[in-house]
């Protein structure tokens, strides 16, 4: 079954409509995180006394691309916050733009993700409030944002992520989550977090919201991430130029249904999918472990519409680690400035990139060497979050490394950027997506017990799964304001 059940559980609903009174819970529509400037106005009066990280309902209405960049009572802009990656610093003739989730609450993309797969199961009843726990596996930030929104929407939590992540994760999780489980491993190991689940649904009250397989996921990108994409580049654009290329690392693979709408608004694009070179499973069935925090590797997620993607690229993490040093060390934004040319508040900014949004831009820079492209040509990438969420890596790359330098920054970014080449990379035939699709079956048929009848239909029935997921979410906003018009605190402001 390719569609999100919205089969509605009366009792559930039930209990969830009295919570969310008693909480002072107001839904967002997928219209309005698309188009925040028809958030109605007295919402948008009392954002301005809250801040973006606050536990405080209204900022479910700030799960947006469009929020103006501030720490405290920002409302909305046109175009989203964005870095352009300069041709001095990338090394390629065409531009680079970035779309940044560092102004997002929790200060990354995946409470947009995860809060696309919550709100369907509230709003239909099916999760009920008052009985179950959103369980949120995740390789890092995903549980960050289900845990958050759990808490605003006055739900219990369970955050799994793998041991290894960063301590800053660790830190606000025990705040926000109502447990929080450490998987063993790193980024790469994603089947022991897969292993958790299956523990803990010998429990009824858990309720897992697994990011990899659930459509919510692809539905959200896919009509927030993608329009607002589409929206930068319509702003940004110069005469003569066309969007040409957008890349994601894989993670969940929820990003990549962005590139699914911008293919159709631009049939020209190419739409690639990055991995960390050292755990290659798309290009070589890979296995090891990274350093890349933010994407997930050893599986193909269920939700990747893999026929729908043009070329697969890795990137060696040794490359995003060293880069890391570059964008927030003091002597790289001075090279930056010096040597480059660059404004040093366009240089500062670079701290918006983190470690996967850096692997994002290098697998641009990629795509860009491999097809040749002109100042003509436009590619388009997300940074899932900011560099506020590893300065313990970068503390840690500081003591392994010894003290920056304007001459380490001029070998990183010489190195590591500028020496890219297009090794590692893999234009994607029919038959190359095929295999890749198939590598499903291992993890979802074999290991998590879906119908290979379902798998068949991801890659035959495109209308029946893809479209038809993505095309929900206008039903799935009926069904939100019939949840708030039942609530009833929106008629009260």
């Amino acid at each position: 079954m390719g569609k999100i059940d919205l089969t509605i559980n009366k009792e559930g609903l039930r209990h969830n409509i009295e919570k969310a009174r008693e909480n002072n819970v107001i839904v967002p529509t997928f219209a309005q995180m698309e188009h925040p400037e028809t958030i109605p106005g007295k919402i948008q009066d009392r954002l301005k006394d809250v801040g973006l990280w606050d536990v405080n309902p209204l900022n479910l209405f700030r799960i947006t691309w469009k929020n103006e960049a501030k720490e405290s009572g920002g409302l909305y802009q046109e175009v989203p916050n964005y870095i352009e990656i300069p041709s001095a610093l990338s090394g390629v003739k065409c531009r680079i733009i970035a779309m940044a989730g560092k102004w997002f609450p929790t200060g990354c993309h995946k409470v947009g993700a995860s809060f696309g797969c919550l709100a369907p199961r509230l709003v239909t009843g099916q999760f009920d409030a008052t009985v179950h726990h959103a369980v949120w596996p995740s390789t890092g930030n995903y549980c960050r944002g289900g845990a958050f929104n759990s808490k605003l929407l006055a739900c219990d939590s369970v955050a799994i992520l793998p041991a290894e992540m960063s301590r800053e994760r660790f830190e606000w999780l025990s705040k926000i989550a109502g447990q929080v489980i450490a998987t063993p491993g790193c980024e790469s190991n994603v089947k022991e977090i897969f292993d958790k689940t299956w523990e803990l649904r010998q429990d009824p009250t858990m309720m897992i919201f697994n990011q990899f397989e659930e459509m919510g996921n692809p539905l959200w990108h896919y009509n927030v991430t993608g329009n607002a994409l589409a929206d930068l580049f319509e702003a940004v654009k110069q005469p003569g130029q066309r969007l040409s290329g957008a890349c994601f690392t894989s993670g969940s693979a929820g990003t990549m249904s962005a590139g699914d709408l911008l293919k159709e608004k631009y049939p020209r694009l190419k739409l690639a999918v990055g991995e960390a070179l050292q755990c290659p499973t798309i290009l070589n069935n890979g296995f090891g472990g990274h350093r890349i925090e933010g994407i997930g590797d050893k599986h193909i997620p269920w939700i990747h519409n893999v026929k729908n993607t043009d070329m697969a690229i890795a990137i060696d993490d040794e490359d995003s680690q060293r880069l890391l040093r570059l964008f927030n060390c003091p002597e790289g934004v001075d090279y930056m400035v010096s040597e480059l040319g660059m404004d040093r508040a366009d240089a500062e900014r670079m701290s918006w990139l983190g470690i996967s949004g850096i692997a994002n831009v290098l697998c641009c820079i990629k795509m860009a060497k491999y097809y040749e492209f002109t100042e003509k040509d436009v590619v388009c990438t997300v940074l899932t979050d900011s560099a506020d969420m590893y300065q313990s890596r970068i503390r840690e790359l500081n003591e392994q490394h010894g003290a920056y330098s304007a001459h380490e920054a001029a070998l990183d970014h010489g190195v590591h950027m500028l020496g890219l080449k297009t090794d590692s990379m893999l234009e994607l035939t029919y038959a190359e997506r095929k295999r890749i699709h198939n590598l499903k079956y291992y993890t979802w048929v074999e290991q998590q017990a879906r119908d290979v009848k379902d798998l068949n239909a991801l890659w035959y029935d495109t209308e029946g799964t893809w479209d038809a997921v993505h095309a929900q979410a206008a039903e799935l906003d009926e069904l939100i304001d019939a949840f708030n018009d039942e609530v009833g605190i929106l008629k009260t402001l």
